[in-house]
C-alpha cells in the first residue's frame, strides 16, 4: 500500500509541473508576396501553405509564440484559423496594417495580458522609422503576461532584425536588452525572433555577454535539434546555423528545446508504386515545407523550479 501510495504521489507531482512548463515558440512564416526567389514556382505560396502551418499550431499549442513575415493578409488568416489565440503586433510601415508584422500570439486560457506595445528599431523607436543602415523598417513588438497556471509575470519580445545593416544588428540588440533592463534586475523575460546572425556571429554573443538573457538551445536539459532552422523552402538543404532564437533571462529553467523540421505533401503527375507490396493508397508526393524556417519550440519553467 505505500508503495501505491508513493507511485501515486509521483505520478501527480510529474503531471503538477508538467503543467506549469510554457511552450514557448518562434516561427518565421515567409512574407505572402513573391520577391522573385523561385519559391512560389514549386507550390511553396501562402494558400498552399497556411491550412498545414496552423494546423502544426493547433496540434503543437504553443502557449506563446511569436512570428515574423507576417502581412496584414496573413494575420488574417492565421487570426480565423487559429481560434484559442488572441495576438499583440501592427504593421512596421504605419503602426498599424501596412508592412510585416512581429506579432507575438498567446492562447487566452493559458495566459492573461498585462500591456503590449511596440517599438521601432531605430534612433527614435517610439516612431514608424528605419534605423541606421538598416534594408527597411524594423521592429520588436512585446506583451506583458500573467501565466494562469504559476502566477508567474514576464515579459514577452519579438523581433525580426534587419538582415543587412551590421550597425542596425548592434544598436537593435541594445534596444532589446535596454528594454529588459528598465524593467528591473528580477524581470522575467523571453525574446524571439530571426535574429538573421547565427550561434558564432558578434551580434548573437552580445545578445548573451551581460548575462540578462541565455540561449535556450545552450541551456535546454532535452534537446532536438537535426537541423538549423533556415531550409530555403528546401528539405534536402542541410545547415547547423540557428538564425531563429528563442533567448530567456537568466533564471527561466529550459526543460525542452526543438527545431520542427517538419513538412506536407502535395500530389505530383509521377507515377504510383508498381509491383511492389505497399498498400494500394502509397503513392508517390512532393515533400514541401511549412516555411522556409523551421519553428522553434522550447519548454520552460517560469518560477525557476526544476524538474524532479
Amino acid at each position: 500500500m505505500k508503495r501505491v501510495f508513493i507511485c501515486i504521489v509521483a505520478v501527480f507531482i510529474t503531471l503538477s509541473v508538467s503543467a506549469q512548463e510554457l511552450k514557448v515558440g518562434s516561427f518565421n512564416i515567409k512574407c505572402g508576396t513573391s520577391h522573385g526567389m523561385g519559391y512560389y514556382e514549386s507550390g511553396n505560396g501562402w494558400d498552399d501553405r497556411k491550412g498545414f502551418l496552423c494546423d502544426l499550431i493547433n496540434f503543437t499549442a504553443f502557449d506563446v509564440f511569436g512570428a515574423q513575415e507576417v502581412r496584414h493578409g496573413q494575420l488574417t488568416d492565421m487570426v480565423a484559423a487559429l481560434p484559442d489565440y488572441a495576438y499583440i503586433g501592427v504593421g512596421r510601415d504605419d503602426g498599424k496594417t501596412k508592412g510585416e508584422f512581429s506579432p507575438v500570439f498567446y492562447r487566452r486560457e493559458r495566459l492573461k495580458l498585462l500591456d503590449s506595445g511596440t517599438f521601432w528599431l531605430s534612433e527614435t523607436p517610439e516612431e514608424v522609422s528605419r534605423g541606421w543602415d538598416a534594408a527597411c523598417n524594423r521592429i520588436c513588438s512585446w506583451g506583458y503576461f500573467q501565466d494562469k497556471v504559476t502566477k508567474a509575470k514576464f515579459y514577452f519580445l519579438n523581433t525580426h532584425i534587419d538582415n543587412r545593416g551590421a550597425v542596425a544588428k548592434t544598436k537593435s540588440v541594445e534596444l532589446i536588452l535596454k528594454f529588459i533592463e528598465e524593467r528591473g534586475k528580477d524581470v522575467k523575460a523571453i525574446v524571439t525572433g530571426d535574429m538573421n546572425v547565427n550561434q558564432n556571429s558578434e551580434w548573437y554573443k552580445q545578445f548573451v555577454a551581460t548575462g540578462v538573457l541565455k540561449d535556450s538551445f545552450v541551456a535546454a536539459k532535452y534537446r532536438f535539434a537535426p537541423s538549423g532552422t533556415f531550409s530555403t523552402f528546401t528539405p534536402t538543404r542541410y545547415s547547423t546555423n540557428r538564425i531563429d532564437h528563442i533567448f530567456v533571462s537568466k533564471d527561466i529553467v529550459v526543460e525542452r528545446y526543438g527545431v520542427l523540421t517538419l513538412h506536407y505533401w502535395k500530389a505530383t503527375d509521377e507515377e504510383n508504386y508498381e509491383g511492389v507490396r505497399f498498400p494500394a493508397d502509397i503513392e508517390k508526393r512532393e515533400v514541401l515545407l511549412l516555411s522556409d524556417h523551421y519553428p522553434v519550440q522550447v519548454n520552460v519553467l517560469l518560477n525557476g523550479a526544476k524538474k524532479r
